[in-house]
């Protein structure tokens, strides 16, 4: 994109277009509009959303699943706001390293009274991997944020 633009002032589209050659390398986009420069950085800075982690992205926090009955979120709500893990999720668990057990019907960690230790999907500045996102996602734990860095 920037040799269509231009790298030098001489095999510059526009004036001063060329100056924005070093910027365009990896995932970039360009936005061409008449809005004075102010609107659109505050629109960008205002600009975020959630999203799941991807392997390979830094964890922003902890998330422990805690022991006894798995609930939907993993203890991130209260159980009295919460719902028991579905049963057929249990063999996936298993799958993904959370030493999980059938206890009548309900998916239990630990004991079922709560007793015994948590599972730690990831600590704070931990480098994900597949597994641990695949994880965070089941439980619906967003750990990225989605946004756009103005360079230029």
């Amino acid at each position: 994109m920037s040799k269509a633009l231009g790298q030098t002032p001489a095999e510059a589209q526009a004036d001063g277009i060329d100056a924005l050659s070093p910027y365009i390398h990896g995932q970039v986009g360009l936005l061409f509009t008449n809005r004075a420069p102010d609107t659109i950085l505050a629109y960008f800075a205002s600009l975020t959303s959630v999203d799941f982690a991807r392997a390979g992205a830094v964890a922003t926090r902890e998330f422990v699943i805690p022991a006894g009955v798995v609930y939907a979120t993993g203890g991130e709500v209260p159980a009295d706001y919460d719902v028991p893990m579905e049963h057929t999720i249990e063999p996936e668990l298993r799958r993904l390293g959370v030493p999980t057990r059938m206890v009548k019907g309900k998916v239990v960690l630990g004991e079922e009274s709560g007793e015994g230790e948590g599972y730690v999907v990831c600590r704070e500045g931990d480098v994900l991997d597949s597994r641990q996102t695949r994880l965070l996602k089941l439980f619906s734990v967003c750990l990225s944020e989605f946004r756009v860095k103005v360079l230029a």
